[in-house]
């Protein structure tokens, strides 16, 4: 809903200044989305796949290659340019789908777990480069089912079954839950006692129901 993709049933909401019911195109041409699994063609080579995303996004000719460069560079593929995606690494493939969904400069990038699946330096090489685009102005929507990974944030949304339940910095989250001899519990652990204070809270409705 929040790409434009799909109509909200109910609410309102803008990104980047616009209307999820009614500019929902606009939406789209105005931030960069990395999937969690299908971002790439692993049969078109490095520079094909950016080719391929210069054109989606129609960023002007006079201006595609100095950003297939930038991309490439960012991404570390000089020398793996005219290779098939398909035999590139996690690491490499991760960065290179980051390149190929900021491409147009966008001020708004939805990451749908990023880091799912690669190893433990490729997601740090990763979150450098989230902390360099944040450190540009661009806003980083990222969602993650890694606790450490949301620490990285400033601002955390916590959803269960579909619900916001919490949202605030992670300091403010486990100083909130601390315990009564002062201890700061884990990300983790709040979230856990979050999810079993709402279950407590549905549970008489729906015994009412019944």
């Amino acid at each position: 809903m929040l790409c434009g993709i799909l109509a909200p049933s109910g609410g309102s909401g803008t990104v980047a200044g616009f209307d999820i019911r009614t500019q929902p195109e606009a939406i789209k041409a105005n931030i960069g989305y990395m999937s969690q699994k299908f971002s790439l063609y692993q049969d078109l080579t490095v520079e094909e796949n950016i080719d391929f995303y210069s054109g989606i996004y129609r960023i002007p000719p006079e201006k595609k290659r100095q950003r297939k460069e930038w991309v490439i560079e960012m991404s570390g593929l000089a020398e793996h340019r005219h290779r098939p995606t398909s035999i590139l690494s996690g690491g490499w493939k991760q960065r290179l789908a980051l390149g190929c969904a900021i491409l147009h400069e966008p001020p708004i990038v939805f990451l749908d777990e990023p880091t799912s699946g690669v190893d433990p330096i490729s997601r740090r090489l990763f979150w450098d480069l989230i902390y360099e685009m944040s450190g540009r102005g661009i806003t980083v929507f990222v969602t993650t089912h890694y606790m450490d990974e949301a620490e990285y944030c400033n601002r955390l949304g916590l959803i269960y079954r579909g619900e916001l339940i919490a949202l605030d910095t992670s300091h403010a989250m486990k100083t909130k839950m601390a315990n009564a001899d002062g201890t700061v519990p884990s990300l983790e652990n709040v979230f856990i006692d979050l999810i079993e204070a709402r279950d407590l809270l549905e549970r008489p409705r729906e015994e009412v129901r019944r």
